[in-house]
């Protein structure tokens, strides 16, 4: 197999050429052959081969290579250059779907979508065969190309796919040091290639000359510094120069003196080429380690044909290798070649290149390294190439599209409108990775600098949405206060900065002041914009949901939705504001439970095919707080998983809190109470609760573990701290089930003004509107919770059996039988708790086992099977879902494909899968559906259907 150039750097360059055996290598080829079988039986394997050019990494890879294939797998290499640095579409999607579809059109956030496209192709082929996956020069990959790798051995860990990325070790890339730091924290091997000792070195003269070097040679050789290829070609000058003596069986150096440096030696063998043939090189050069003969003409100034025996010297003196493009044998000779260059002249070369390369349509990403690497001064040309690159480069690699952008502003002026708006830019898209604070930093820096009014209204407008974006929305406000204070605003911006104030007003729970935002409703529908209006909808519809005028709200929300889905482009709003996700909230808090689960499946797999993926998280989270007020636990906790595994392959804050608190919720009700602790930790330490939209879910999820851990006065404490009032808003963010809870916690941290606070609001909500049966029931709960009365709780109990929210029931034919015990009515009280027993899910080890407590201390001998708690491994531990994903899996459809039939989101099947892999104790596909076989030929297990509990 040939390197990344098409040519084998350990090639001798004696007359009877051959390939050169490995040495000083040994055990890393031990390591590799272990991985290898390793993935033939079954499991997924990562390993980084690290070292200095010339160690020998592509030599590695190319024997990787011909073991994979002699043991039967399907390889695909994936070769990186320092242009792909600005590329926006991945090569490893090219190498992995083809270069036909490799060139689709970006739009939005790509890198799931991206993602999903390769996983999907990987798997598929896994299926048939074991996989090898070989990245040569991984430093160098495209910024999609990073960010799948840094995804996909975590996420195929199931498949039989084998990942080698060969990766020098200097930190040049920020982006690709954090891929290496994610893989190798994920398990990857690291193989790190060091310089060979000398008598490797000896070794390899031997295999280069035929014949043992003779000690005046090993010591020429330690100036190669243990690099083989260095020592390799110092091998071949000395042969091209005939300075070696070939006599009894030893090689000898003709004279001691002959240079030892790599470079030097280059610059000998280029001494010996004809003129033209050297100029070709030295604009290759900078051109990249592969480049067009076309391209390299135009700077020459000559015609292709004109060039062709310079091209043939170049070969035949091996520095050039010829495939589809030439190409430099090794970077090591690119490189010594293009640093001999003055400074000057490599940056008139950059430039040239840059025009040519523009004016024959080439790639942005081409032209933009051109332009960055000449420096300033730049011309409007080339400035309008790296704008167009950072917009083409933001959906797949915000990051990258950044750091281009602030390369790109440091070549313009400091007061040119244009640097601003790179910053801006940079800025932006920083704000969608995990460098918040860098992007906060890259604001006040570009501000301070005296700005144009509109520049420093966007800068804020860009600061506000990072700031509402991580949680943190009184400072989001600061900033869009300054902007708005700012004269002679342009409409559109003016418009958004408004529009983003309402919002947090929202965000803050404060309705009153974003009620006063007529003026943005009035711009809205005046401007035409699709968006805009839908977006005027959703605001309106969140103000009247929060006023507790939820027939209204939800009118609004549908009619906002089906606007949305007449106008496509509409669905760029973002989070919580798209127009479905936000009906799907509104949706849970009336009587249409299932609706609201309908409209989120549909929505979360739009989102997918449309590579929206910056609303996947909010979708995830969304579909668990539904989830939960229908009391499936289990399906609550993997959606809540799927939206932390998206935040985190995505870099998204703003749902985290959310998904961790339910997690808390629900591992409280499993009796998890040490897990429940580590969610809430995360919860609370990236926002302070009472200013975050989400402030009232973490709380009571404090209050819950609080209360579990007989903490009563600290439950009523995290209560009391996050509602305030007793206006129904910050009420209203909780799902209407969880609300009973919040009086129950109050009683028993003794504060009966909080109890009152909470039983206030609901009574508004339904003097407000009482349309909604579930908050009609809610209400009778809290009253019967607060004054004891047994018909309050026997009318929720009535209401809530009207519905689909089994966990509500449950809770409250739990306390109409505890209400019945204090009234000494013993007798009638053992139904309501048994029938609380039959409600509770398995899962819900804490609440079966309050139950039971409760029946055994009244003294109520009850005729209720009770289950015993569901077990935690094993095939009976499986879950509904997750006995639904088995068999699918097992019959060899793809994690997509599972997905499509089971109408579920792809990230939520593979969260169903890593269960069902960590209950059953295995790693692979492979051995499920051996697993699942043998399930099938023995029958369903009896412990499907639990024995009484005794």
């Amino acid at each position: 197999m040939r390197n990344t150039d098409g040519a084998d750097p350990w090639t001798a360059a004696a007359p009877a050429r051959r390939t050169l055996p490995v040495r000083g290598r040994e055990r890393e080829i031990a390591a590799l052959r272990d991985v290898v079988r390793e993935v033939r039986a079954g499991h997924s394997r990562c390993a980084l081969v690290e070292g200095a050019p010339g160690v020998g990494k592509s030599r590695l890879l190319s024997y990787v290579d011909e073991l994979a294939r002699g043991a039967g797998f399907d390889v695909m290499w994936v070769r990186s250059a320092e242009l792909d640095q600005y590329a926006p579409l991945a090569a490893l999607h090219s190498a992995v779907r083809g270069s036909a579809s490799g060139r689709a059109t970006v739009t939005d956030d790509q890198r799931l979508r991206l993602l999903d496209d390769i996983a999907d192709a990987l798997e598929e082929r896994a299926q048939h065969a074991s996989v090898a996956v070989l990245v040569d020069d991984a430093q160098w990959a495209d910024p999609a190309t990073l960010f799948a790798l840094r995804m996909l051995p975590s996420r195929l860990s199931a498949s039989r796919v084998l990942w080698v990325l060969a990766v020098r070790p200097e930190g040049e890339r920020p982006i690709a040091e954090r891929t290496r730091e994610t893989l190798e924290r994920q398990g990857a091997l690291r193989l790190t290639l060091g310089p060979l000792p000398p008598h490797e070195l000896h070794r390899i003269a031997t295999d280069v000359l035929g014949m043992a070097p003779a000690p005046a040679l090993t010591r020429l050789l330690r100036g190669a510094g243990g690099n083989p290829f260095l020592a390799i070609e110092l091998l071949r000058a000395l042969v091209d120069t005939d300075a070696v003596r070939m006599e009894a069986g030893t090689a000898s150096p003709v004279r001691e003196d002959i240079p030892a440096g790599f470079r030097r030696s280059v610059e000998g063998r280029l001494g010996r080429l004809p003129e033209e043939a050297t100029r070709l090189l030295q604009v290759g050069s900078a051109l990249g380690r592969e480049f067009d003969l076309a391209t390299a003409a135009r700077m020459l100034g000559r015609p292709v044909g004109a060039l062709l025996s310079a091209v043939e010297s170049l070969l035949a003196a091996d520095l050039l290798s010829a495939g589809g493009r030439l190409a430099f044998r090794h970077d090591l000779m690119r490189q010594a070649v293009y640093d001999d260059l003055p400074p000057a002249v490599r940056s008139a070369l950059h430039r040239e290149a840059g025009d040519i390369l523009r004016e024959a349509g080439g790639r942005a990403a081409d032209v933009a390294w051109h332009v960055v690497l000449a420096g300033g001064p730049v011309d409007d040309a080339s400035v309008r190439t790296l704008q167009d690159t950072v917009r083409e480069l933001a959906p797949a690699a915000p990051e990258a599209a950044a750091d281009l952008a602030q390369k790109a502003a440091e070549l313009l002026p400091r007061h040119d409108a244009r640097r601003v708006e790179l910053l801006t830019e940079a800025a932006e898209q920083l704000g969608w990775t995990r460098r918040v604070h860098e992007a906060l930093e890259l604001v006040d820096a570009t501000i301070s600098g005296g700005l144009r009014t509109a520049q420093e209204a966007a800068l804020r407008l860009v600061a506000a949405e990072i700031h509402q974006a991580a949680g943190d929305d009184a400072a989001a406000m600061t900033h869009l206060s300054r902007a708005l204070d700012l004269p002679d605003l342009p409409s559109q911006l003016w418009t958004r900065l408004l529009k983003t104030k309402a919002t947090g007003h929202v965000y803050l729970g404060d309705i009153a002041a974003a009620e006063q935002h007529t003026d943005l409703i009035d711009a809205s529908y005046r401007s035409g914009d699709p968006s805009l209006v839908v977006s005027a909808m959703v605001f309106q519809s969140q103000t009247l949901f929060y006023r507790g005028r939820l027939a209204e709200a939800l009118d609004l929300a549908e009619r906002a939705a089906g606007r949305a889905d007449a106008e496509p482009h509409a669905l760029r709003l973002r989070p919580p504001r798209i127009p479905a996700l936000w009906l799907a909230t509104v949706l849970a808090s009336t009587d249409r439970l299932q609706d609201a689960e309908h409209v989120l499946r549909e929505g979360q797999r739009e989102a997918e095919a449309l590579g929206l993926g910056w609303s996947l998280p909010y979708w995830h989270a969304c579909r668990s707080t539904v989830l939960l007020e229908r009391g499936a636990l289990d399906d609550a906790a993997v959606e809540a998983e799927a939206c932390l595994t998206v935040s985190d392959a995505l870099e998204i804050t703003r749902a985290i809190p959310l998904a961790r608190s339910l997690l808390a919720h629900i591992s409280v009700h499993r009796g998890e109470l040490a897990r429940a602790q580590e969610h809430l930790r995360a919860a609370e330490g990236d926002f302070s609760p009472g200013g975050s939209p989400y402030g009232p879910w973490v709380a009571l999820a404090r209050a819950r573990l609080a209360e579990a851990e007989g903490h009563h006065d600290g439950a009523a404490a995290a209560i009391r701290d996050v509602l305030g009032s007793d206006d129904p808003a910050r009420l209203l963010v909780l799902t209407p089930t969880q609300w009973p809870h919040l009086v129950r916690v109050a009683q028993r941290g003794d504060d009966p003004s909080t109890a009152e606070l909470v039983a206030t609001a609901v009574r508004t909500l339904v003097a407000r509107d009482d349309s909604q049966h579930v908050i009609r029931s809610v209400c009778a709960h809290v009253d019967g919770l607060l004054h004891g009365g047994q018909a309050d709780l026997s009318r929720a109990v009535a209401g809530y059996r009207q519905g689909s929210r089994r966990l509500a029931l449950a809770t409250a034919c739990e306390d109409l039988g505890a209400s019945m015990i204090a009234s000494g009515d013993t007798g009638a009280a053992a139904p309501c708790l048994e029938e609380a027993v039959h409600l509770t899910p398995a899962a819900a080890v804490r609440d079966q086992e309050r139950i039971r407590h409760r029946l055994r201390e009244a003294g109520v001998r009850s005729t209720a099977v009770l289950r015993r708690p569901a077990a935690t491994s094993g095939w009976e531990s499986l879950t509904e879902s997750e006995l639904k994903v088995v068999p699918l899996v097992a019959d060899g459809l793809t994690n997509r494909a599972v997905a499509d039939r089971l109408c579920l989101s792809v990230h939520t099947v593979n969260t169903h899968l890593k269960h069902v892999f960590t209950k059953l104790g295995i790693n692979t596909r492979v051995e499920l559906t051996r697993l699942a076989i043998q399930q099938q030929r023995q029958g369903p297990p009896e412990a499907a259907m639990p024995p009484a509990y005794t």
